[in-house]
């Protein structure tokens, strides 16, 4: 069930209508039902009500072809899990406040955004010539015209017109890359094939889903599409999983190319250096460039920020001195004209050149990657603990377009026009392979040089900041392994290191250095890595326009047409070289590929099967309160990954142990497609069982840009806290079982079984009491009482009595927390079962046993002593 923020705009009637507080969503209605109206806000009883008889805000038949879909306007809404979040959405909005940054503010963080957004795209001019005339040489001006015509329109088009104009309006609420445009698709389909998703994440208010309108049915048509088609939602995750790869790739190549080609420029300065030499400075910049990464963007950005902008202002003075001194016809390369007759001259070596072209945009993905490292205009600044948190929600991408249109990109062209009036008058092989340091004035070579190897650094800084937030995307959403994340910033939520993958990308760059050595054949991967991930941002950025944006058909299609079209021919070209050296790189993405499509493959598997074994609810009901054992005073926190269902790792808890706690919670960590969750919508908890059996389920929902480094002792007391204001709420609304969500925990036994086996093999029945021996006929301490004990009436109780019902109710969830809190830990391995296809059993297995093995608990977020925690092993054949 989508919704949009209050504060949107739906176009309704052929018209724009106004749409302030109130919400658009799209819902299922009975013909009978009687419609809303336009301008009535409904109240917080009227709505409960409502949901209490399955009317229309709360009906969960949305996989029922023969409902009719509406959209209607309402106000805010309670319903259950809004009661079980304890907040209404939006209500928490006091929590937050504005903050314009002030002048001097702007001036550190626009200095931070250069060094972290626009390192890569910068110092593409130390390379692209010196490729492109590589592979096809000047014979004469007019080759020097045309290669300068290319670059200029290729300038003009990617960076410009695609990214900047049209990618960067696709972010995800401030994030970036080819998983958040994967996020946003799954808040507006049901695209994921991870089936955990319920109606209730729709309704935190951060997912600011905008619906269709009813004039356009093609986002509905498009959506029920996605929705209904399996091999639709596997080509999107193949998509969304082949751009990752190729990103990670880039991350890889980046720091080579760059610090390779600004070394590179001591063979213009000193002519007794060799290229044996530049190797070996070359890894030793390197080494140094990923030890400093653990220091965080805020740090290294605002150092190496001002840097930066000298390499911009060096490249237009230059340029200028260039047109000045040498020629100033290059400016004739505007007309496209020349791109025709530089290939009619060069034919076949001006399409080999398209490879080196094309590195005049490479940075163009990292810009967009790296959207979630700063806010803009303005913050939301959250005040906890004494700590500002500055979250990029608000973020506006006119900071960066006003950037790269009046700063970057002129600087870029006038690099470029002084290159090529350089390359005029000499227009030699040697002097073509080292275009840029050749075209610098002899007085200022080494201050030049100096800040070229600077900005290479920070370039390489900027692909490997933007692996690092896709690979926190990924990993959120199923996709990666889980690996330890340091957040380097206390303000900037999106700022993380990930040391694993800092390490692996930097053996993978030695690698990459010492086995290539050639410019041409690194620019040749450059290029791979760089289309690869361009040309899936292209089809998906495509789909949000299609099902999000609304946008005509005709300019949808000329988009992809057009842009598509060009990659494509941008990569027949870089294609043709793979075999020199560039296949490294292909290698290495498909690897990382791989990697995540084993992952992902293991992880739905998992999930489906705990699924299918869930406990039956009758079982636990025939158990009894005692649940066929002994409750101990205390607290149990079960961590599962199941969000409906009693997962079948408790009855192995319930045959493994002589006792049970007198409280037990499931405990459900999930990552929603959305970059943050607010607080007050943190937790949703449901009363799994009759009142007597004090069990519940809590989903802790996380955003994938959401930090969850938090303190055991902090998450328990927000844990209960929580629980006691759920159960006064869920008391004063007297939705005690039943709250007409789809995602009850009362499933059919046609999805659940009815016997337990124990780890050592023991196969309890459902008629057959577990661990009877161990009960006793008296009630046992605080956890459980006579009243307690006997079973509820169906009459609804008085004012008093009830008040007294929750009353004693808190009074036993403050007792068990007394006796302490523990967390039970199951530990679900699969393995393929024997009559499996050979390819199965070594997916399964071994490969992603072997991922499963190595990679970081979940647990691991909370320093949870030792002492506290129990662990039991199940192992389920797929």
């Amino acid at each position: 069930m989508a919704e949009e923020n209050g504060n949107g705009r739906s176009e309704t009637n052929g018209r724009l209508a106004s749409m302030d507080s109130v919400e658009s969503r799209w819902v299922f209605q009975d013909e009978e039902e009687e419609e809303e109206d336009d301008d009535s806000v409904m109240d917080d009883d009227d709505d409960i009500r409502r949901m209490r008889h399955g009317g229309g805000l709360d009906s969960d038949e949305e996989d029922e072809d023969t409902a009719e879909q509406r959209l209607i306007r309402t106000g805010p809404r309670i319903d259950s899990f809004d009661v079980e979040a304890l907040e209404i959405p939006s209500a928490h909005r006091n929590d937050y406040y504005y903050e314009e940054l002030s002048v001097g503010r702007r001036i550190i963080l626009t200095f931070q955004t250069m060094g972290v957004v626009f390192g890569d795209v910068g110092t593409s001019p130390l390379y692209t010539f010196d490729v492109m005339f590589t592979k096809a040489p000047i014979n004469g001006e007019e080759d020097v015209i045309g290669a300068l015509s290319l670059v200029l329109y290729t300038l003009i088009l990617i960076p410009l017109l695609k990214y900047v104009f049209v990618v960067l309006w696709a972010n995800d609420d401030g994030e970036g890359g080819t998983f958040a445009l994967y996020s946003l698709i799954c808040r507006h389909a049901k695209v994921n094939l991870l089936p955990n998703q319920l109606p209730s994440d729709a309704r935190i208010s951060s997912f600011r889903l905008k619906v269709p309108s009813p004039e356009l049915e093609r986002s509905l048509k498009i959506k029920e599409r996605l929705e209904t088609s399996v091999i639709l939602k596997r080509l999107i995750l193949v998509l969304v999983l082949a751009g990752t790869s190729m990103l990670i790739a880039d991350g890889a190549v980046t720091p080579a190319m760059s610090v390779m080609s600004a070394v590179g420029g001591l063979k213009v300065g000193v002519a007794a250096i060799e290229q044996e030499q530049v190797v070996m400075i070359s890894v030793a910049f390197l080494v140094i460039l990923f030890s400093l990464q653990k220091f965080g963007t805020s740090k290294v950005g605002l150092a190496v920020g001002p840097a930066l902008f000298i390499w911009f202002c060096s490249l237009a003075a230059i340029g200028i001195y260039n047109l000045v001194k040498y020629d100033s016809s290059v400016f004739s390369a505007f007309n496209p004209v020349h791109i025709y007759y530089f290939f009619k001259r060069n034919s076949t070596k001006a399409w080999r050149a398209l490879g080196g072209c094309l590195l005049c945009a490479t940075g163009s993905e990292a810009m967009f990657a790296d959207l979630c490292y700063f806010p803009v205009r303005s913050v939301q600044v959250k005040k906890q603990e004494n700590t500002c948190l500055i979250n990029s929600d608000l973020f506006n991408s006119d900071h960066l377009q006003l950037t790269f249109v009046f700063l970057v990109l002129p600087c870029l062209l006038l690099g470029y026009l002084g290159q090529a009036a350089y390359l005029m008058e000499h227009h030699t092989e040697d002097v073509a392979k080292q275009a840029f340091f050749s075209a610098v004035p002899s007085g200022v070579f080494w201050p030049v040089f100096l800040i070229a190897n600077l900005a290479a650094l920070i370039a390489s800084r900027t692909m490997t900041t933007a692996t690092f937030s896709c690979i926190k995307q990924s990993t959120a959403l199923g996709c990666f392994p889980r690996l330890k994340i340091i957040h380097t910033s206390r303000k900037f939520m999106g700022q993380i290191y990930i040391p694993v993958i800092n390490w692996f990308l930097l053996v993978v760059c030695l690698v990459f250095v010492c086995s290539i050595s050639s410019i041409t054949e690194m620019g040749n991967a450059y290029g791979i890595a760089e289309l690869g991930v361009m040309m899936m941002t292209t089809i998906l950025v495509t789909i949000v326009m299609l099902l999000i944006w609304q946008i005509n058909i005709i300019t949808v299609l000329s988009f992809l047409v057009i842009f598509l079209g060009i990659e494509l021919v941008f990569f027949s070209s870089v294609l043709a070289g793979v075999g020199d050296g560039s296949w490294i790189i292909l290698v290495f993405a498909i690897v990382m590929f791989l990697i995540m499509l084993v992952w992902n493959y293991g992880s739905k598997l998992k999930y489906e099967t705990e699924v299918k074994q869930k406990l039956s609810m009758d079982l636990v009901r025939e158990l009894g309160p005692n649940l066929g054992t002994i409750r101990a005073p205390g607290i149990g926190l079960l961590y599962n990954e199941l969000v409906k269902g009693i997962p079948a790792i408790f009855g192995h808890f319930l045959t493994t142990l002589p006792a049970i706690h007198s409280m037990i919670i499931f405990v459900c960590i999930k990552y929603v497609p959305v970059p943050v969750v607010p607080q007050g919508e943190r937790f949703l908890f449901r009363r799994v069982c009759p009142k007597s059996y004090h069990i519940f389920r809590c989903i802790a929902r996380y955003g994938y840009k959401d930090v969850r480094k938090e303190h055991h002792q902090a998450f328990e007391q927000l844990l209960i806290e929580s629980l006691e204001k759920f159960l006064r709420r869920e008391a004063q609304e007297r939705l005690l079982e039943s709250d007409g969500d789809d995602d009850t925990d009362y499933e059919d036994d046609s999805s659940s079984t009815r016997v337990l086996i124990a780890p050592n093999g023991s196969v309890y029945s459902l008629g057959v009491p577990l661990l009877a021996e161990y009960n006793t006929s008296k009630p046992i301490s605080e956890a459980s009482t006579s009243e307690e004990l006997k079973p509820e009436t169906a009459a609804d109780p008085t004012g008093s009595d009830a008040e007294q019902s929750i009353e004693r109710e808190l009074s036993f969830i403050r007792k068990a927390k007394e006796s302490g809190v523990v967390y039970l830990l199951g530990h679900g391995d699969i393995r393929a079962r024997k009559d499996s296809w050979f390819i199965k059993k070594l997916v399964i297995n071994y490969f992603y046993a072997f991922l499963r093995k190595n990679c970081r608990r979940g647990i691991a977020n909370l320093s949870v002593p030792h002492s506290n925690l129990m662990q039991v092993g199940m192992t389920y054949m797929v």
